[in-house]
């Protein structure tokens, strides 16, 4: 038969040469990845031929088998899984760049080339890890339904041979030829079966198909005999009664089951009876998922029925807002059709979902109350996503009301988080509103000339930084009975008498300065919406402020970085009348609204507030020219 060399993708080129000549911090990580791999056929076929029983061809009894070779420096890792086409061991094995490799790539270049099992977990390149340990690779395999076999091999030196050949079954079998340094030594041995079994006990125990291994034993005339002996449990860890499980077992399990390489952050473990049964375990994992806020990110827990495995990723037990979330619920009360894919009716998932639901609120509420660094650490990853819930629930109050002590935001107090009841607990008797501010940074925020009063007041700010902030306190309008305010829309004022009062003040200079800021409007041109007085400001001379029910600054950087060019904020230029500059800008207008002075004056104002909001103006240069005609006067 022929044997076509092929080149693996450049990508893919530069990961093996890392894997191959890089340090590991654990070399035996290799065995753990290829079984669960071995599992995820096993998985495949199982749910493929729940619609396609021949594929199953009267074999029905799923297992990974593992065989070592001393004399060879071999171990095989065999299953009777799905298999693997021609095509598909080319698009899966010699191309994997598609899916992550750069950022694995990035992250070993950042732990100056070091590998460890954390970084190979994170981004699927697991089937890799097989050359930590080996100066040869052959994987043979057979797919589920089809009679013609392939073999691949690799040294990982750039290229790999693919070649037709006979295997009477169906799935995969790898071969891997060892390193020298892993047979018969001291520290590792990987032919020696011992050590495979207490490797498999130690990552793979709860693997729920059989992994199945030879043991040379003595009969009673002393006599040598082998021994095929399961050397896992396939206990489903989630049937045990969790006041026995320890907690790095669970540890271990999410790493393994979804393929996670830290452990979790948290860990909910329930059960119940009745009326519908059912048994969850879910975990909030330690880092949100790269992909986790874009589409191609697959949501949804793994079911079961009565421990059997029915489907990967069901979205219908948990909102979007807790797609972070991985784990299963097995339950035997699940209708399940003819094919047994699809749930005939929802009812009994959304019960359970809305059951799942409520606990994790209610964990997550426990561990804001009682550990604040631990909850902080998880906002961190994931508050994101309660923020975006909150948003895509805008009509729903009950969804609002359960996240809404939840949501945090940084403070101006002291630049740390806050929650919205603590924001109200601190207020002043005499405020009436929650003050809030859109901005790149809480320093940003800080700086803003909007804040000077807010500050000589003692009154807190609640810095708005990540895009979908200000989306989410929209979506709120109001804490309890606290209206929340932006200190950076028309409507921003303040509630004591002594705002009251400078307000009505401005108001009136306003009106006698109707001429002036219709002038100063001209002179900006379509860029501003209105022009007018502030009592907001103390020692800056102006700032921009948004008409109110439409987009702010804020929204109109984010839409425009999404390449939505039209979604534009209504900007006002707010002017301090009590300012110099203000008094400068009256002298102007007094010799002429015509005049070039009086213009470059207008566009000078509007620059500035421009840059306070870090936003360049239009024509740079021509802003830098009208300074340096105004400082050389």
């Amino acid at each position: 038969m022929s044997v076509e060399t092929l080149e693996f993708q450049a990508e893919t080129k530069r990961l093996l040469d890392l894997v191959i000549n890089s340090i590991y911090t654990n070399k035996e990580i290799f065995l753990r990845e290829l079984i669960s791999n071995a599992s995820d056929a096993i998985d495949k076929l199982h749910f493929e031929s729940l619609t396609n029983h021949d594929l199953l061809g009267g074999d029905e009894n799923f297992e990974i088998f593992i065989d070592t070779d001393k004399n060879a420096k071999t171990i095989s890792i065999s299953d009777n899984g799905i298999g693997m086409t021609r095509g598909e061991v080319i698009s899966n094995i010699g191309t994997i760049a598609k899916s992550g490799t750069k950022a694995f790539l990035e992250k070993i270049r950042e732990s100056e080339g070091k590998i460890d099992e954390e970084l190979i977990g994170q981004f699927g390149v697991g089937f890799y890890s097989a050359f930590i340990v080996s100066e040869k690779v052959e994987l043979i395999t057979r797919k589920a339904g089809e009679n013609s076999a392939v073999k691949w091999t690799s040294e990982g030196l750039g290229e790999y041979t693919l070649e037709d050949c006979e295997k009477d079954s169906r799935g995969t079998k790898i071969i891997l030829h060892l390193k020298s340094e892993f047979v018969g030594g001291e520290e590792f041995d990987f032919t020696n079966n011992y050590v495979l079994e207490n490797l498999i006990k130690k990552y793979s125990d709860y693997i729920r198909y059989p992994i199945k291994m030879n043991f040379t034993t003595k009969d009673k005339d002393d006599k040598e005999i082998i021994e095929t002996r399961t050397v896992n449990s396939m206990q489903p860890l989630w049937v045990r009664n969790k006041n026995e499980i320890k907690p790095e077992e669970y540890e271990e399990f999410f790493k393994h089951q979804f393929h996670e390489w830290e452990n979790p952050q948290e860990i909910f473990h329930t059960k119940a009876e009745g009326t519908l049964e059912y048994t969850a375990l879910l975990c909030i994992p330690k880092r949100a998922a790269t992909n986790l806020y874009f589409a191609d990110y697959e949501a949804g827990l793994q079911l079961y029925s009565r421990h059997v495995f029915i489907m990967d990723k069901c979205k219908d037990f948990l909102p979007d807002y807790l797609r972070f979330i991985k784990g299963l619920v097995d339950s035997p009360d699940l209708p399940l059709n003819i094919s047994r894919e699809l749930l005939q009716q929802s009812r009994e998932v959304k019960k359970i979902g809305k059951a799942l639901e409520k606990n994790i609120l209610k964990q997550l509420a426990k561990i804001l109350k009682n550990d604040r660094e631990k909850y902080e650490t998880f906002w961190s990853e994931f508050g994101k996503s309660l923020k975006i819930g909150v948003y895509n629930n805008l009509y729903d109050e009950k969804v609002k009301d359960d996240l809404k002590d939840l949501l945090m935001f940084i403070s101006t107090k002291d630049d740390k988080f806050t929650t919205l009841a603590e924001y109200v607990e601190r207020m002043p008797e005499s405020q009436k509103k929650i003050y809030c501010a859109m901005g790149n940074s809480a320093e940003t925020i800080s700086q803003m000339p909007q804040m000077e009063i807010l500050r000589d007041r003692g009154i807190e700010v609640l810095c708005l930084i990540d895009p979908v902030d200000e989306f989410a306190i929209n979506a709120l309008q109001k804490y309890n009975d606290k209206d929340i305010q932006s200190i950076n829309r028309e409507d921003f004022e303040l509630d004591d008498e002594e705002s009251k009062k400078a307000k009505s003040e401005v108001e009136e200079l306003q009106k006698s300065h109707e001429e002036l800021l219709k002038d100063v409007k001209d002179a900006i041109g379509d860029e501003i919406f209105q022009v007018r007085l502030t009592s907001g400001l103390k020692s800056g001379a102006v700032c921009l402020a948004t008409a109110g029910g439409g987009p702010s600054l804020n929204m109109e950087k984010t839409f425009a970085a999404m390449n939505n060019p039209f979604m534009k904020a209504l900007r006002i230029l707010e002017i301090n009348p009590n300012h110099e500059l203000f008094k400068k800008l009256s002298g102007l207008h007094a010799l002429g609204k015509d005049s070039a002075d009086f213009k470059n004056f207008c566009n000078l104002l509007y620059a500035q507030a421009l840059l306070i909001e870090g936003i360049m103006p239009k024509n740079s240069v021509e802003v830098a020219n009208q300074i340096a005609n105004l400082m050389s006067k």
